[in-house]
């Protein structure tokens, strides 16, 4: 008779898989309250600890290791001295194993835990069932992804030796406890506040796979470090499959959105930088606004919104070719009038910016990591460093300003008035040509530049750049400051009456 050690900790599934097995013969074998599900279901069911002769001790510490179980697994059925091996010790082969293993993760987010209760999660005696199966997947099957429960039935019931299959559910064992483990290595390093321990594991999940990547011919999947979260917590409610691309965006839009997250603000990204962007007092008004700053670039934008849209908004969006759409809701007028445009990526949710995550880059060799920066953006620690103080109405211009450019690709420089973006200047190679892009840009739109507020994404190198704004009738500028020359900037500033404030705090987008 095949025997079977069941053991897991998300029970779902578990009655029927334990009953199909049951119907084809096999003998269960279990613990805890898994024996007690089983045996619930009506089902016969063997304590672990009558195959080992030995009982549970330490609290449950200690109940599946033991050769009884390890010598099961392990043994090769084509090696005759392991048969003789086990058959000496009166130990019987076990040929399915389906474990999962201690909800770590969760206990680690319950709110009050305490680092013992976290501790008592760490699970050993399911790890090593585990790989003991996966190791001699050539004759045990292993089992532990409730998903794959159908699929070993069903090949059970047709009675086919599927090699194949059991060497695939042996890949997910390790790579289920490569996880796991990596997920305790993080707690411990949370534990003693090191967010860049010597060695650094971090499990990813498949998301889903996509078409290509940047170009065709790359092949690309989406993983993730915790499903539901972030861009994977979105909900599609049209439109195509998402691209590589249409991921990049859509970060770089959230990116764009996120320090106007309690305002009514628009972001139109463009390869992950923002072609406009506003606020405004409704969610059309907002768009009108920052579609207005670069009107021709928006075409095949990712548009992000803050608030939820209706169908004014929505139709104004249906105007232009857009690749994603992004808000926190849509009323049901505005899904209808963008499911008009078939290939128009509709995403519904807020993927708000994960505290405390890390920003990783990818270089040849290896990973940069950092920690992801803060999107509050705000003005307490401003320093008005020229003679000239702003107005009121120029100061709430260069906050906007200043929380503009922090997403715009650096050497970065925004020009703002009145709640919006006029012109933009991103990724040039020095910052007075990213100021002559912006001014550029916002002419070349129709916007007046005389008595727009200028920000910097990092600071002035030289003093050719605010000359540069002052002609074009720039009127307050604001900058993290820092540089040798600061003393020959604010001395231009000075000598073209503009006001400018010193952030301290640099926002470079690299």
């Amino acid at each position: 008779m095949p025997r079977a050690l069941l053991s897991v900790s998300d029970k779902s599934g578990l009655d029927v898989f334990a009953s199909g097995l049951h119907a084809l013969g096999w003998e269960l074998v279990s613990t805890g309250g898994t024996a007690k599900a089983i045996r619930n279901a009506g089902l016969p069911c063997i304590d672990v600890s009558t195959i080992t002769n030995f009982p549970e001790m330490l609290d449950g510490r200690v109940k599946t290791l033991h050769p009884a179980v390890h010598g099961g697994l392990l043994a090769r059925r084509d090696l005759p001295e392991h048969m003789a091996a086990i058959a000496e010790h009166g130990i019987g082969p076990i040929d399915l194993v389906c474990v999962n293993l201690y909800p770590f993760r969760d206990t680690t987010r319950t709110a009050g835990v305490t680092p013992d209760a976290v501790i008592e999660q760490i699970d050993i005696g399911g790890p090593s069932m585990i790989r003991s199966a996966a190791k001699n997947f050539a004759s045990v099957t292993v089992v532990v992804d409730p998903a794959d429960y159908a699929i070993v039935l069903s090949t059970l019931q047709e009675k086919r030796d599927d090699l194949e299959l059991r060497r695939t559910l042996a890949a997910k064992v390790f790579e289920h406890t490569a996880a796991y483990d990596a997920m305790i290595a993080a707690w411990f390093a949370s534990e003693r506040d090191d967010r860049f321990p010597a060695r650094l594991t971090i499990a990813l999940e498949r998301q889903q796979s996509l078409r290509y990547g940047e170009n065709p011919g790359q092949k690309a999947a989406f993983y993730v470090t915790e499903p539901g979260a972030g861009l994977s917590g979105l909900v599609q409610r049209g439109g195509k499959e998402l691209s590589f691309n249409n991921f990049l965006d859509l970060e770089g839009a959230l990116l764009a959105t996120d320090p106007f997250g309690g305002e009514t603000a628009c972001a139109i990204v463009k390869h992950t930088t923002p072609c406009g962007l506003a606020t405004g007092s409704t969610a059309l008004d907002a768009y009108k606004k920052a579609l207005a700053c670069d009107p021709m670039s928006a075409f095949g934008s990712v548009i992000a919104f803050t608030v939820p849209v209706d169908e004014a908004a929505a139709a104004a969006v249906a105007q232009l070719f857009v690749e994603c759409i992004i808000a926190p809701a849509f009323t049901p007028e505005a899904l209808r009038v963008l499911g008009e445009k078939k290939n128009l990526r509709v995403l519904e949710g807020t993927a708000p910016s994960q505290s405390g995550a890390l920003d990783m880059k990818a270089v040849r060799g290896g990973m940069l990591m950092q920690e992801c920066a803060s999107p509050r953006l705000d003005d307490t620690n401003w320093q008005i460093v020229t003679k000239r103080q702003p107005t009121r109405a120029e100061h709430v211009d260069l906050l906007f300003a200043w929380r503009a450019v922090a997403s715009v690709k650096s050497n970065a420089i925004v020009l703002a008035k009145d709640g919006a973006t006029v012109g933009i200047g991103a990724g040039q190679m020095s910052r007075v040509d990213a100021a002559f892009l912006a001014i550029h840009k916002a002419r070349s739109a129709g916007h007046d530049t005389i008595g727009t507020a200028l920000g910097s994404d990092a600071y002035f190198p030289f003093r050719d750049g605010v000359e540069q704004a002052a002609a074009a009738g720039v009127r307050a500028i604001v900058q993290p400051g820092g540089s040798v020359r600061d003393a020959e900037v604010i001395a231009a500033a000075d000598e073209a009456g503009i006001a400018m404030a010193f952030t301290g705090r640099r926002t470079f987008r690299h």
